[in-house]
């Protein structure tokens, strides 16, 4: 692979694996309500804020901890941007949250200035920011991506205006990318261009230490609880152990809003979480060489992009799905296997996860995960051993690629209906 297309791939890779604090629902809707208090003139403060958000962000937001409040859902997200925030700082909008901040943010929420609703005529994922002061209004649009801010007016005034998202899953070398030249990138391309992922395992493993060592259980302590098993187990066991406990705590932390951030891949923290954690306790228990570590990150880390490109940013489907797909092929990887064997892995978690439904982003969002990272490794294992789900089976194809095409368009498509019941039930709980 020559040096140009390694560039275009680790651009990629660039757009879509970067840092988020807080999940990206709650922080997508904070990043747009600080773009339009940002549009106001110097001097003038917030006094009330609507927002309007697609039906998913709306279901993606509901149950899930906001860094640095102790509280849940987007209209604290909302409150807090009314306070804080640069639109620059994109994912990590909120890294300057202080519980001074966090005070007013809950006072002015409470003081029923912030107007929370869903809007069912928006794409899937969409954001609409209207900030009052006492002498101007401001608006602010997001759209298609979790930072992709389209429209900022002052007082019914344009005042900046984007092209529609056209970079991360839609980019043109994204579409290009197969399961074999992902394979052969991660494992030719020079080590100095690659190990930039591995502060993707970093951050996120500092977040899974913060799940595992809190003195209180944070989220559903689904980490915790898995770790308190591993013991003595025999090497297996421990790397199956290992593997859920590490990714379910950083999953755990995450859902109850620590002020850590994760290593998104494709604009979800989790799915970061789920494609690196499982890798990194896998790497240690083998006892692996530091390369080969770093390669199995990347391989993991584009398969999941490869696949969330066919999902689409926000679906019917968990994403756990894409995630665990890719830390199965990185496991695989890690396990000795060859190109062939992790297009088994993929097949193998198409044939087990396919289906799992997503209700939003909560505190259950590390069972999910711990069952996706188990999965993962029951995945590679078989890979290792040569069994990998039929073509005649369900919607396992021939080729690995249109067996990623059949996931997405189950994801995108036949699950719209799922989906819009699975909001409906979530509203009238």
């Amino acid at each position: 692979m020559d040096k140009t297309r390694r560039s275009e791939i680790i651009d990629l890779v660039n757009q879509e694996v970067v840092p988020a604090l807080g999940c990206t629902e709650p922080i997508a809707v904070a990043l747009t309500v600080a773009a339009a208090r940002q549009a106001l003139p110097a001097g003038e403060s917030p006094v009330r804020a609507e927002v309007e958000v697609s039906p998913n962000i709306f279901k993606n937001g509901m149950g899930v901890g906001v860094p640095g409040t102790g509280m849940i859902g987007l209209e604290i997200a909302a409150a807090l941007a009314c306070f804080t925030g640069d639109k620059n700082d994109k994912l990590e909008v909120l890294h300057n949250v202080t519980p001074e901040i966090a005070e007013k943010a809950k006072a002015f929420a409470a003081g029923k200035n912030i107007d929370l609703k869903p809007k069912n005529d928006s794409p899937m994922l969409y954001v609409e920011a209207k900030i009052t002061s006492a002498s101007h209004v401001a608006v602010a649009r997001l759209a298609d991506a979790h930072t992709n801010i389209i429209e900022i007016s002052l007082d019914d005034n344009l005042i900046y205006k984007k092209e529609p998202c056209t970079t991360g899953a839609d980019s043109k070398q994204h579409k290009k990318l197969s399961v074999a030249e992902i394979y052969e990138f991660a494992t030719t391309a020079p080590l100095d261009e690659i190990e930039f992922i591995r502060e993707a395992a970093n951050m996120n493993d500092r977040l899974s230490q913060f799940g595992l060592e809190s003195k209180s259980p944070l989220g559903l302590g689904v980490g915790e609880s898995i770790a308190k098993r591993i013991g003595k187990s025999d090497c297996a066991d421990k790397l199956l152990l290992s593997a859920m406990a590490r990714t379910a705590a950083a999953s755990d932390a995450r859902m109850a809003g620590a002020m850590l951030p994760a290593m998104s891949n494709s604009g979800s923290g989790n799915q970061g979480i789920t494609v690196t954690m499982p890798i990194v306790a896998a790497a240690e228990v083998l006892k692996v060489s530091d390369e080969k570590y770093i390669r199995a990150l990347m391989l993991g880390s584009l398969i999941s992009v490869l696949i969330k490109q066919n999902f689409g940013k926000l679906s019917g489907a968990c994403g756990c799905v894409v995630a665990s797909t890719g830390a199965a092929c990185g496991i695989t990887y890690l396990l000795g296997g060859n190109c062939e064997q992790i297009a088994y892995a993929i097949k193998n978690m198409t044939a087990t996860l396919t289906g799992m439904i997503c209700d939003g982003a909560k505190p259950g969002c590390a069972l999910k995960v711990a069952s996706g990272t188990s999965a993962a490794v029951q995945s590679a294992y078989f890979a290792i051993d040569n069994i990998c789900a039929s073509a005649t089976d369900g919607i396992i194809a021939e080729c690995v690629e249109q067996t990623i095409a059949n996931i997405g368009n189950l994801a995108s498509n036949a699950m719209l209906a799922t989906d819009k019941a699975i909001i409906e039930i979530m509203v009238n709980k």
